[in-house]
């Protein structure tokens, strides 16, 4: 067996040392029976496809996550009742000797909101069902998917979904046109503005325009109208430019309720969109680069979606809530007037804010809701304060490096019973640049008889409807039945109109 080995061994080094004479001979064994393709779908290829499909989508919804949902009890609308002053006349308690005190008065109000149906839907084909066999289960990938995203859908309802606060026609435009500073032309140029809310913003682009009036059609068929979320627009405004480097500042009466403004600009009867601002302002530098034109828009309000009920954003614009409101001056226009560092590491906007939550209603905040633009200039304002005390660093004995960038983390409340308060800074996900939300998701008062400050309220909550066939796909349905009830509009509030900077 030794022998043979050492035998066949030595053979194919000695066949190794001798080529092939005969050229066809050897073309014959130079040619493979296979051999491996360029295309990772071509020939006997094992294809390295990990089962299930990856959900690279990201899921953000951080109020619906830490609001807290109750259920309701039938009806059409959550109905309650507050007690909102006591002694409201002030009446003092000093009496004289056999007497009785004064007769108090106290302030009550009522509260109500109404319930709005939210749902989306998803089908599967038979065929879709059969090729995703072996790979992904494509019916419960569709009931995934679509809770997910009416969760999302949902998140941004409870932020600034808009049920009742009519935006009305947008204010008439000022121009003041300069010789310099742009590549204007000589000529007349008009603009048109519309104020747009939450809904509207985020579904406004250059390329897409802004939604006025949307019909949608539904599932079973059937359609609905509603507001896509867009003021009237306003009356066009003409200034005369002087070019061939001309530009145009561009300011209109900031409009409560509004998050953002777009801007429309070019010949009189033919102005086109050009932009899409947080603040009620623009500098117009060239001609537009979007599509859509202001001719286009109906003379009507869209600003309302009666679909939906009124998320938080909207209870803060509404003035009879007595939420806190405010808004940043104009400044200078496509600027705007961002928030302002009071060189001691603080905020004037933010404390002036706290401040009026203290004095009218004695309570704290507990989080502040913040675009990505305003969290960096946040910390900008903060850590550049002018002030050696404006921060503090503490390096452990046994950190063995030094980290980059910093983070402003929470805001040091100094308007609170229990002393310093910090108050966390998150981030939003639909929370456009220019506006910051202050929420409270409890309240200081003694047996208040509110255990959470806002809720959701539900008739009932998440479901799935797998429809009958009527064809050969599988259709599903996610829905909910909701309102989001606030028992304290005054524990929230809004900065708006906020520049960057």
């Amino acid at each position: 067996m030794t022998v043979n080995t050492q035998n066949t061994l030595a053979a194919f080094k000695a066949a190794q040392q001798s080529p092939i004479d005969d050229p066809a001979f050897a073309g014959l064994l130079a040619k493979s029976t296979f051999a491996e393709s360029s295309s990772p779908t071509a020939g006997l290829t094992f294809f390295d496809l990990e089962p299930g499909a990856k959900m690279l989508v990201p899921v953000l919804t951080p109020l619906r996550n830490d609001v807290p949902r109750v259920t309701g009890k039938g009806g059409i609308q959550a109905n309650w009742k507050a007690i909102t002053g006591l002694n409201t006349a002030s009446v003092r308690a000093g009496i004289s000797p056999g007497n009785r005190g004064g007769l108090i008065a106290v302030t009550t109000q009522d509260y109500n909101a109404v319930y709005k149906g939210i749902g989306l839907e998803a089908n599967v084909d038979f065929e879709a069902v059969y090729a995703g066999q072996g790979f992904d289960d494509l019916r419960a990938l569709a009931a995934q998917t679509l809770l997910e995203s009416l969760m999302l859908q949902e998140e941004q309802i409870i932020l600034g979904g808009n049920g009742s606060l009519a935006l009305g026609v947008t204010p008439t435009p000022a121009l003041t046109a300069s010789s310099s500073g742009g590549s204007l032309s000589t000529g007349t140029l008009s603009v048109i503005a519309v104020a747009l809310t939450l809904d509207g913003f985020l579904n406004s682009s250059l390329a897409g325009g802004i939604p006025a009036a949307v019909t949608r059609t539904n599932a079973d068929g059937s359609s609905d109208t509603f507001g896509g979320g867009s003021a009237q627009k306003s009356a066009n405004a003409t200034v005369s430019v002087t070019g061939p480097t001309g530009s145009i500042a561009v300011t209109v009466a900031a409009v409560r309720g509004a998050v953002g403004y777009a801007w429309f600009w070019g010949a009189a009867g033919s102005e086109t969109l050009g932009a899409i601002t947080t603040i009620n302002s623009v500098s117009i530098a060239a001609a537009a680069a979007g599509t859509q034109t202001a001719s286009s828009l109906p003379s009507s309000d869209n600003s309302v979606n009666a679909l939906v009920f009124d998320g938080l954003l909207t209870q803060c614009f509404k003035p009879a809530l007595n939420a806190y409101y405010a808004a940043q001056p104009t400044g200078t226009a496509g600027a705007g007037t961002p928030l302002t560092a009071d060189s001691e590491g603080g905020i004037v906007e933010f404390d002036a804010a706290l401040k009026a939550f203290w004095d009218n209603y004695r309570l704290t905040p507990t989080a502040i809701y913040v675009s990505s633009q305003e969290m960096l200039n946040i910390h900008k304002k903060i850590l550049q304060g002018g002030t050696n005390t404006a921060a503090r660093f503490v390096f452990a004995a046994d950190q063995g490096a030094v980290l980059g960038g910093v983070m402003v983390r929470s805001y040091l409340n100094k308007f609170s019973m229990a002393g310093p308060t910090e108050i966390p800074i998150k981030l939003h996900p639909n929370l456009p640049a220019g506006t910051v939300l202050f929420f409270t998701k409890t309240l200081p008062y003694p047996l208040s008889n509110v255990p959470n400050t806002v809720q959701i309220r539900t008739r009932r909550d998440y479901y799935q409807v797998e429809w009958p066939l009527r064809a050969r796909r599988y259709e599903y349905g996610v829905y909910a039945d909701e309102v989001l009830q606030n028992y304290a509009p005054f524990a929230f509030g809004a900065i708006a109109n906020i520049g960057n900077g």
